[in-house]
């Protein structure tokens, strides 16, 4: 049996990996790139400027972003975001990690950011006068040091808007909502490339913040956060940009790559929702110095007669807003995270998270439009267009995973965007991908349910080792003083015990059949005997119980509970 090497320079069949030569797991091979992405993020600048007036909540809830300001700032682990870019393939719009395709998906989108993904597309024309727009939705009129073309300071939009008089009445109080969104718009979820700038294209949107909620924002979301990791795949780009709260809470709820635990958690899953911080540590970090608790609103004295309003329910992604502890899998280290996605086995992938308990408190709209979680449809933010492959990680929707058809690599739409665009209608520019959007019903993939795990010699498992780079480590150097990687000679000896099986596996006396035994020992005892050919068909008839570790099957699709249960969590925001 001709056994691939481990530091192949290339897939064995090039038809999918298209721009290999210029992805960034090519120059990590080759050992001409080890720097850690910079960061563009700005959130918790952001929310120690402006504490949210309890007048315009009513504001942010009706234009559906009060999940996403409950949210707040969440520490990045920038490693790790490092190493889902080396993962992530623009030609497919993936992550190839070693059991397979995995993806950011609309479903993700939901129940993490709770986010609407139906709706109309999120685009318009930039033809903008802003003294104009900035005059008649925000009441002021920005100087021209507050403006770069088309975006607008956040500090500024800070420094005007976010105190509102004690006698505002219910315009300056929208136009302080609307103000306050598009500084939220800008720093969470569309950051520009210092975090500093929002595009005043956004403005338009909340005009009428009721229709606000109507658009689907997390299809932009996924739209511009694909872009960005595209971008950052290729060309040795030092930096991204996005939403990456979205990329490192998707990563928390399914791989096991610098997760962190539930500190106060007796036992997996963790409670959906963050409870009070109250004194106690997150990461390590004091809370009165961390600047990582939920954002705290400025406590208002109610009316007398008034009683306090409930507590929206809150997206999943809240319930990482408690104290975490890192005790049982380390993290921060590049390296360390590269090695341990190289060694990835099937049992540590979580490929559908989101059931029981997990499920059991969110708001309507994270488990709403279920039906179109799995389109294969373009996604749209003004300018950026990207396409939605659900049909490539079908595992993660608890559904049968064949050989994806073929897709085809949009470079052309990668070409486009706003730079030197100031004056163009994007909605007339992308109107035949905003029809395809507009019929996104109709290409909804269905498979038959997956039954158990995906056996290693499954067809599509065959077909995926051929046409992509699952080891990424580059050779290992035995430098003293530093880490030195285990997953690529752990690789190269089980394919070296797999291959002793294979070709001996017919012997039947003396020394050739005593390397088969000892050969298929050693795969059994460290759980990687599914890697023979046939073992699947022998173990389906054979009573002799496996060691490889139990692995904890999972509903073959979500079963959503929509209970209306309140998240009480409650923090320090800001510096």
């Amino acid at each position: 049996m001709a056994s691939r090497g481990l530091h192949d320079a290339d897939p064995l069949d090039p038809s999918v990996l298209l721009l290999q030569d210029r992805h960034r797991s090519h120059f990590v091979e080759t050992d001409q790139l080890q720097e850690v992405l910079r960061p563009r993020q700005q959130m918790r600048a952001f929310l120690s400027l402006w504490r949210m007036d309890p007048r315009i909540r009513p504001y942010v809830i009706r234009a559906g972003f009060y999940g996403i300001y409950r949210l707040g700032h969440i520490s990045i682990d920038w490693p790790l975001i490092t190493c889902l870019v080396e993962r992530w393939r623009p030609e497919t719009h993936t992550f190839h990690v070693p059991v397979g395709e995995m993806t950011i998906t609309l479903q993700d989108v939901a129940i993490i950011l709770g986010l609407r993904i139906d709706g109309p597309a999120v685009t318009g024309a930039c033809m903008l006068d802003v003294a104009h727009l900035c005059g008649e939705l925000l009441g002021v009129t920005p100087p021209a040091d507050a403006v770069r073309g088309l975006t607008i300071s956040i500090r500024w939009l800070c420094q005007q808007l976010s105190t509102p008089g004690p006698d505002a009445d219910e315009v300056a109080l929208e136009r302080s909502a609307r103000g306050f969104l598009l500084a939220l718009i800008g720093c969470f979820l569309f950051p520009d490339k210092k975090g500093v700038h929002v595009h005043l294209c956004f403005l338009p949107l909340l005009r009428d913040l009721t229709q606000t909620s109507t658009y689907s924002w997390g299809g932009a979301v996924l739209a511009h956060t694909y872009r960005e990791l595209c971008r950052a795949s290729l060309d040795h780009r030092c930096s991204i940009s996005g939403c990456i709260t979205l990329i490192q809470l998707w990563s928390w709820e399914r791989l096991h790559v610098g997760r962190p635990d539930f500190g106060r958690s007796a036992s997996y899953p963790a409670p959906p929702f963050a409870h009070a911080l109250h004194d106690d540590d997150v990461d390590g970090v004091a809370p009165e110095g961390m600047g990582d608790g939920l954002p705290a609103e400025p406590v208002v004295q109610p009316e007398p007669e008034a009683e306090a309003e409930p507590e929206p329910a809150l997206p999943l992604g809240c319930r990482w807003r408690v104290p975490l502890t890192r005790v049982l899998n380390p993290s921060g280290v590049l390296l360390l995270y590269r090695d341990q996605l190289d060694a990835q086995t099937s049992d540590q992938v979580l490929w559908q998270p989101y059931v029981g308990d997990v499920v059991d408190q969110l708001p309507d709209i994270c488990l709403a439009d279920q039906e179109i979680w799995r389109t294969m449809s373009p996604l749209i933010c003004f300018d950026t267009v990207e396409w939605h492959r659900p049909e490539r990680v079908l595992r993660q929707f608890g559904l049968h995973q064949d050989v994806p058809p073929d897709c085809s690599y949009h470079q052309h739409l990668h070409r486009v965007d706003a730079r030197g665009r100031h004056q163009r209608d994007w909605a007339t520019y992308h109107s035949p991908y905003i029809a395809l959007w507009e019929t996104r019903s109709t290409r909804v993939i269905h498979s038959p349910p997956l039954v158990g795990m995906m056996d290693f010699q499954d067809p599509y498992m065959q077909w995926y080792r051929r046409i992509t780079r699952r080891f990424l480590t580059p050779r290992l150097h035995r430098d003293d003083m530093r880490f030195h990687t285990t997953a690529g000679s752990m690789n190269v000896m089980i394919a070296a015990l797999v291959d002793i099986v294979d070709r001996s596996r017919f012997a039947t006396a003396g020394g050739m059949c005593d390397i088969y035994h000892i050969a298929r020992s050693a795969l059994q005892q460290i759980g990687e005997e599914h890697r023979i050919a046939g073992y699947a068909q022998e173990a389906s008839t054979s009573h002799a119980p496996s060691s490889r570790p139990p692995v904890s099957s999972t509903p073959s699709r979500v079963q959503p509970i929509r209970g209306r249960g309140r998240g009480r969590g409650r923090g320090r925001g800001g510096w």
